[in-house]
């Protein structure tokens, strides 16, 4: 039956949602939870390969790609977004020229970019604030960042947009707050 004539159901709201971050190394925190504005929910891709026989086509699925996701959050003052996400490039292995030495080259590496930045959640609440979607970003780190631009007649709260290159996401469907039936699985590709 549809959630529309159900008294005591209601569909997941877009604004009901929180963002977090779970290792910014020594940058700071065990775990931050950002002031999202908004958050593009993993998705993907599934290739396909033709193959001609006689006058007909036929299509068979190929292989799985997961898009980039971007984050836009908020610049707070403590903690200090900029700080933090700058703190996660350095611990990437990104040499800052200004401060390090230069005849020690240090380069960027996966393994540092994922241990800097940790996982990237995001939970889907429900009115009461219970969890009842939770998506994570496996071996994610950091593709780029943009902050806003800066301007005397603008008196909007500052932004940053942060994309995040992932291997694979995980969707749990399970929480607290979830349905029972069969759409309660765990998606991990």
């Amino acid at each position: 039956m549809a959630f529309w004539t159900e008294q005591a159901t209601e569909p997941k709201r877009n604004y009901r949602f929180l963002v977090e971050i779970t290792n910014l190394g020594a940058a700071g925190a065990d775990s931050v939870q950002w002031w999202a504005k908004t958050f593009k929910v993993p998705s993907y891709a599934v290739s396909e390969t033709e193959h001609d026989f006689m006058d007909n086509k036929y299509y068979f699925p190929g292989r799985l790609t997961w898009e980039d996701v971007t984050l836009s959050l908020v610049d707070p003052v403590s903690p200090n977004a900029v700080a933090l996400t700058n703190q996660v490039i350095v611990e990437s292995g990104y040499n800052v020229k200004a401060k390090g030495d230069l005849n020690a080259p240090q380069t960027m590496s996966k393994g540092k970019a994922v241990n800097a930045l940790g996982d990237v959640k995001v939970s889907i609440l429900n009115s009461d604030g219970t969890t009842i979607e939770e998506w994570t970003l496996k071996n994610s780190f950091i593709k780029a960042v943009t902050f806003s631009d800066l301007a005397y007649d603008n008196d909007e709260l500052r932004t940053i947009d942060i994309t995040f290159r992932y291997d694979w996401a995980v969707c749990d469907n399970n929480g607290p707050g979830a349905q029972t039936g069969t759409d309660n699985i765990q998606f991990d590709v």
